[in-house]
């Protein structure tokens, strides 16, 4: 039985934010606080200010490393805002954020980029563009900012619209192809730009622009988007593709997106966007140690150590 070893992990590039480093060792979880009446998922709803404080200071508690604030909801159902109101609920929220907690990682999830100035007071980290360069202003206000910028997928379509008989092509890897070149060519545009490669993130951004069957196809080649050399955001937290595929709703997603997070971990994302973060931080980290890229807080089972709890 010689030659036996495990299935080789695919490496994960690394993260580097305010000094910090996540890499296959130390991924990174990104709890959402959503500064929205009308987010999807009724459990990250925090319009009221004090709401959302109550959910960064428990994020900050459960072990998230990143904070990812947002005031508009990403789908058509959503009521409308505008950038001004945009502009409102999140960027008094951000300097709060700042105040509290210096040393905090702050990323702002917005396609706009007045937005991203209105929040340069806040010493905004990362600027998640969930809509692939919509305008395209927003990556070079990034790279001003000196912030990081997460560049994503969402099949050509605009701000806030619902994917309605998207298509990729016949062959059922065409999805992947497409996800990983419009990858390739943001993140090469945002080094342009004047943002490091290890401060850019490339999110497959699943759901969006996406059938549930395109995005559990572009799940198992996390690998495949891993490959291009730039840290991965996995953002599957209770999606509709987890919810499709077991046939629950929102509320009874968390066994699916851990899941889901599981599988991303081990093909190679680095960050994990998530409502539940203490559940996420427990698989991320499990995963990190099964790979053997994290080691065990205590190794202790088996061995002669006096007064063990494994020596009953």
């Amino acid at each position: 039985m010689s030659g036996l070893r495990p299935v080789d992990p695919v490496p994960a590039p690394p993260l580097v934010l305010r000094g910090r480093t996540f890499d296959a060792g130390r991924p990174a979880v990104m709890a959402i606080v959503n500064r929205t009446p009308d987010s999807f998922f009724g459990g990250n709803r925090h319009a009221d200010l004090d709401s959302a404080k109550r959910a960064l200071e428990e994020a900050l508690a459960l072990g998230a490393d990143i904070i990812d604030v947002g005031g508009v909801r990403a789908g058509q159902e959503g009521e409308p805002v505008d950038e001004d109101e945009e502009v409102r609920r999140v960027v008094p929220f951000l300097e709060w954020a700042r105040r509290a907690h210096p040393d905090v990682i702050l990323s702002l999830d917005t396609w706009r980029s007045g937005v991203a100035l209105a929040a340069a007071g806040a010493g905004v980290d990362m600027v998640n563009d969930t809509w692939a360069g919509a305008d395209p202003d927003l990556v070079r206000v990034a790279a001003r900012l000196g912030a990081g910028y997460v560049i994503s997928h969402t099949g050509g379509l605009p701000p806030r619209t619902d994917p309605v008989a998207v298509t990729y092509g016949d062959d059922p890897l065409d999805v992947v192809r497409d996800v990983v070149t419009t990858l390739a060519d943001g993140a090469r545009a945002a080094e342009l730009s004047g943002i490091p490669p290890e401060r850019i993130l490339v999110d497959p951004t699943l759901d969006f622009g996406k059938t549930t069957m395109h995005s559990l196809e572009v799940l198992r080649h996390t690998a495949d988007v891993a490959a291009l050399g730039y840290p991965v955001l996995q953002a599957l937290s209770r999606k509709d593709f987890v919810g499709e595929s077991l046939d629950v709703p929102v509320e009874d997603r968390l066994e699916g997106s851990l899941a889901a997070t599981a599988v991303a971990a081990w093909l190679g994302a680095t960050v994990f966007r998530a409502h539940d973060v203490r559940a996420t931080r427990r698989v991320v980290d499990m995963v990190a140690t099964i790979r053997g890229d994290r080691p065990p807080v205590h190794a202790r089972r088996g061995t002669p150590q006096t007064g063990s709890a494994n020596s009953r």
